[in-house]
């Protein structure tokens, strides 16, 4: 199986799966002599940990990363920092009904078709719990990127919207409510409704959006490897992901030029950023903003028909435990692929000239 690895100089691979002895990874190409907060690693980890609240999965995994290498005395020493998260809580008998069906809108029949042989047990290495290792990399890829933040919130589930503008909310409100929204009110509408949604045995999407601050000029290459496409790229990758936009996004097509465009003062800063951070490719020193969209998640405690793998149709219900709305745990995960992403420009950067 391929496509395990993410980033060019500052990369990661995982591997495991979610109902396996563990999941993990190695770090590569992280410079020496960063000074590591682990606990700061241990927090991220717990943001996106199963079980924190009653509108996520109950799944009790206490997530806690144990490092084997790359690291001595608190600091990077520039070899691969290998890592693992044990799994202690698995109950693979919830998915025995699925042994030989596949759940609707899951990975489960390309899966079977690609390889010819699966791991049923919660989806394995398809499953979203391969995003704690992400997470681990992008708390360290915070850390070297010292002086840039990331902050990302739930701006929607479902049909209820965040209208405020980013610069208007308070970043901080995010981590005060089990939904991780920064405005109080919506937070208790989406909270509201998310229970509502499970006590339905549905499950509903949301939108995350992500704005990371103090971003240098001249992260990113102009053709292939434009920098607004590598985040794309990055927030694609995550489970239940069907779209991405930054800056303006599609509303931006709605408009003229010369009302899209962003023009400059005189330090090179723009006045509207509608741009998103990006110009070219390459970032110009403004925020860089965008929003990563998830579908309901594809578990539902309702009769679908389905079929199996003889091609027989059947009906399936859902088992075990699942996220009725996966927003909420996945804030954490956009920050560590975006930290991710910033962090191998900025070392791309570097060799660019002298």
């Amino acid at each position: 199986m391929a496509g395990n690895q993410f980033g060019k100089i500052f990369s990661v691979t995982t591997f495991g799966e979610s109902h396996g002895a563990a999941i993990g990874g190695v770090i590569d190409g992280c410079p020496t002599g960063i000074e590591l907060d682990l606990e700061a690693v241990q927090t991220d980890l717990n943001r996106r940990k199963p079980g924190q609240s009653a509108i996520v999965t109950q799944r009790k995994e206490p997530d806690e990363v144990a490092f084997y290498s790359g690291i001595f005395e608190g600091k990077t020493t520039g070899t691969p920092i290998g890592f693992a998260i044990h799994n202690t809580n698995q109950k693979s008998h919830d998915y025995s009904h699925i042994k030989d069906s596949y759940r609707p809108s899951h990975a489960d029949y390309v899966y079977d078709q690609k390889y010819g042989f699966r791991d049923y047990r919660g989806g394995g290495r398809s499953s979203a719990r391969e995003t704690a290792s992400r997470v681990v990399a992008g708390a360290i890829a915070k850390q070297f990127l010292s002086g840039i933040s990331f902050h990302a919130f739930v701006s929607s589930v479902g049909s209820i919207h965040l209208e405020k503008p980013y610069q208007e909310l308070d970043f901080a409100e995010s981590e005060n409510n089990p939904v991780r929204c920064p405005d109080p009110e919506k937070a208790k509408e989406m909270e509201a409704y998310i229970r509502q949604i499970r006590k339905e045995g549905d499950t509903v999407g949301g939108i995350i959006t992500c704005v990371i601050q103090n971003v240098p000029v001249g992260l990113g290459e102009p053709a292939f490897d434009k920098l607004h496409a590598e985040l794309g790229k990055a927030m694609l990758s995550i489970n239940a992901v069907k779209g991405f936009e930054y800056g303006s996004g599609f509303a931006g097509a709605t408009l003229k030029g010369s009302q899209h465009n962003d023009p400059f003062n005189a330090d090179g800063s723009t006045q509207s950023n509608r741009s998103g951070g990006v110009q070219g490719g390459i970032s110009n020193g403004m925020d860089i903003y965008f929003k990563v969209a998830f579908k309901p998640v594809a578990t539902v405690m309702q009769a679908q028909d389905t079929i199996n793998n003889k091609g027989e149709k059947v009906v399936m219900e859902g088992k075990g435990r699942h996220d009725p709305c996966v927003v909420p745990r996945a804030v954490p995960i956009v920050e560590a692929m975006a930290a991710l992403v910033i962090a191998d420009y900025e070392l791309i950067r570097r060799t660019n000239k002298i």
